[in-house]
């Protein structure tokens, strides 16, 4: 289930809700027993967030709430939360966390449509709705994106999910402190094959073939090896797996250099726009509701300007609030075409998504859960990312899978900055989960890595 589908805030629109910001729409906004105006200023907004706040933690329960407001009236309930707390105080600390200390900043991205909160959140004006001016940057690859990060050339970036954990661990890199606030998108991948291949629909056909994968820290690979191993592949051995930027992989595989590839979305729909492939599989059908890719920072960039980095954290939950709604799908899909963005036909965009796309075998499917986006960082996610990590060899030794992934993924913050949006994150940051049929218990994860007959791990 995803953040936003949460019973409590499923239907609320951040970007056409309620005008006070208390309510999940406009018609709940008219029908409530504690009705307001139309907010003002930014103050009035923040005293409307801050006493939905008070309230929500008062009355867990909603249907208390109204009971109350109802039994004692709008005006009565106000003052006498005033009476024992200092709503006004709390309105002004609200506002002044607010305030960045950096407010020019430079974010990179990939383009690819995992990225499309933080692409989105500059020409739909989240960023400049948070107080910051924000420059995001088109990058070529994964590797000039971590460079550039950690160069300080970027103020934060797109990252695959896993990249924050190498980093942090020093794999491939001397070891530097990263953090992942918000995760970028779920699912939104798929295996993608030439079209000679379209009778081999069976992995065991797979020996000898060339797949592309966008970065060896990433989904893709562990999900393709979970997949190729699962069939009883050996992805050391029986294939060759390639690290490729995906803007490059179509033409790779217009080329026959590759026989097909595990990679993000646009990419997987624009081969088989171009003739050149079709979708063997999407990658939930491998793991649904699977992270892909993340936005991360160096924790010197959090310590150094925590208000810049709160503030930009909330321009992307807020945007990813909105990229999760179906309605909003093709909006974005345009917002995010032109060329200084991901520069892809919007037809290719719409099909990812809304779910609705060609299969590139004559078919037309729908799958509304093709991409779908929830900020929240499970610490699961990183505790499986890791288990991965020392599957396949990328980790030598012990780790301690639990201490990393709470130092990288910050659950705790984001719930804090969240519940501060008015939206009801997780209560906690861990839960199991199924891939290809295997439970997953991230409070096992030696015994999860040792359950493999096909593994590096020694």
């Amino acid at each position: 289930m995803s953040t936003f589908d949460d019973p409590f805030d499923a239907d609320r629109n951040l970007g056409a809700g309620c005008v006070c910001g208390q309510h999940r729409s406009a018609r709940e906004h008219e029908q409530a027993a504690l009705r307001c105006e139309p907010v003002e200023s930014e103050e009035k907004r923040y005293e409307g967030v801050v006493a939905s706040a008070v309230m929500r933690a008062m009355f867990p329960q909603d249907v208390a709430r109204r009971a109350f407001l109802k039994s004692v009236g709008a005006s009565t309930a106000l003052a006498a939360l005033s009476q024992f707390f200092p709503l006004q105080t709390a309105t002004e600390v609200f506002a002044q966390a607010g305030t960045p200390e950096k407010k020019d900043l430079k974010v990179g991205f990939i383009p690819i449509t995992c990225a499309t909160p933080i692409i989105m959140a500059a020409p739909l004006g989240f960023y400049s709705k948070h107080g910051l001016n924000v420059d995001v940057v088109k990058t070529a690859g994964w590797a000039v994106v971590r460079d550039k990060t950690i160069n300080k050339e970027y103020d934060a970036a797109h990252m695959l999910a896993p990249m924050p954990l190498a980093i942090s661990l020093g794999l491939g890199s001397n070891p530097i402190p990263f953090a992942v606030p918000a995760i970028e998108n779920i699912n939104g991948q798929g295996i993608t094959l030439a079209m000679k291949h379209k009778d081999k629909r069976n992995p065991k056909d797979w020996k000898g073939m060339k797949f592309a994968i966008p970065f060896d820290y990433s989904m893709h690979n562990y999900l393709l090896r979970y997949y190729l191993a699962e069939h009883g592949l050996d992805p050391d051995t029986d294939v060759q797996l390639r690290s490729v930027p995906p803007p490059e992989m179509v033409a790779n595989l217009r080329a026959d250099n590759i026989d097909g590839f595990l990679a993000p979305d646009n990419i997987c729909q624009r081969a088989i726009y171009d003739g050149v492939g079709f979708m063997h599989l999407l990658s939930k059908e491998i793991w649904d509701g699977h992270p892909c890719c993340s936005f991360a920072a160096s924790r010197e960039f959090i310590t150094s300007a925590p208000n810049s980095f709160a503030a930009l954290t909330r321009a992307i939950v807020d945007a990813t609030a909105y990229a999760s709604k179906a309605e909003n799908r093709k909006q974005i899909a345009e917002a995010i075409a032109p060329a200084n963005y991901i520069n892809a036909p919007v037809t290719v965009l719409e099909q990812v998504l809304t779910g609705t796309y060609a299969d590139g075998l004559g078919g037309v499917k729908t799958d509304a859960k093709r991409v779908d986006f929830d900020p929240f960082p499970w610490q699961s996610f990183a505790v499986w990312m890791l288990t991965q990590m020392k599957r396949w060899g990328q980790i030598k030794g012990d780790v301690d899978y639990k201490a990393v992934a709470e130092q990288v993924y910050l659950a705790t913050d984001t719930k804090k900055l969240m519940t501060e949006m008015g939206l009801s994150p997780p209560a906690s940051a861990y839960k199991s989960f199924s891939v290809m049929g295997k439970n997953f218990d991230p409070a096992k994860p030696e015994d999860y890595v040792a359950s493999f007959k096909i593994r590096k791990a020694s």
